[in-house]
C-alpha cells in the first residue's frame, strides 16, 4: 500500500494504493483490512471490500453489514450471492445491490452499505479521501486464511 496526494492545488485528496487493478478478476471481490486514523488520532482496523464488476468498474464498500456489523464475507468467505448478482451477508443472507450497496432483502432491508471512494490510478486501485496509516500489517489479512472472522468471547 502506498500513499499519495491528488487534486487541484489547495484542494488535495489523500490517496492510498490498495492493490494492483489486475489483482481482482472481473465479477469478483476482495477484502482488505486497512489501518484508519480516527478522530482522536488512534489507528483502527478499517475493513473494506473492493468489487470489480463485469463491466470493469471498481466499487468499494466498508466490509460491514448494516444489520449487525459483521463482515459481509463471514462464514464462507464469499461476498456474492450464489448467482453472483448481489453482494450478501454471510451471517443472515441479506442481499445488496452491487452498484448501489442498497439492501433489497434481509433484516437490514432499505439500508445501504457504506461506500468508499475508489479510483484506478496508474494501474492501482486506490482509496481516496480516507486518512490511513501506511501500515501493511492489516492490508493482507485475508491472504493466508479462509476469509472468515474468529470471535472469542471471554466471560467477566
Amino acid at each position: 500500500m502506498s500513499k499519495g496526494m491528488i487534486g487541484p492545488i489547495g484542494d488535495q485528496i489523500e490517496v492510498f494504493a490498495v492493490c494492483p487493478s489486475d489483482a481482482i478478476e472481473r465479477s469478483n471481490a476482495r477484502g482488505f483490512i486497512l489501518s484508519r486514523v480516527d478522530d482522536s488520532g488512534e489507528s483502527r482496523p478499517f475493513p473494506i471490500v473492493v468489487v470489480r464488476t463485469f463491466g470493469d468498474e471498481y466499487l468499494g464498500y466498508v466490509n460491514r453489514c448494516p444489520h449487525d456489523s459483521v463482515w459481509l464475507n463471514i462464514g464462507s468467505g464469499e461476498f456474492f450471492s450464489s448467482d453472483r448478482s448481489f453482494l450478501r451477508c454471510g451471517r443472515h443472507g441479506a442481499r445488496f445491490e452491487i452498484d448501489t450497496g442498497l439492501c433489497i432483502d434481509g433484516p437490514c432491508n432499505g439500508q445501504t452499505l457504506e461506500p468508499v471512494a475508489l479510483a484506478v490510478i496508474e494501474g492501482d486501485v486506490c482509496l481516496c479521501g480516507v486518512k490511513l496509516l501506511e501500515d501493511d500489517r492489516f492490508s493482507n489479512a485475508f491472504e493466508d486464511s479462509d476469509e472468515t472472522m474468529d470471535i472469542t468471547i471471554h466471560p467477566d
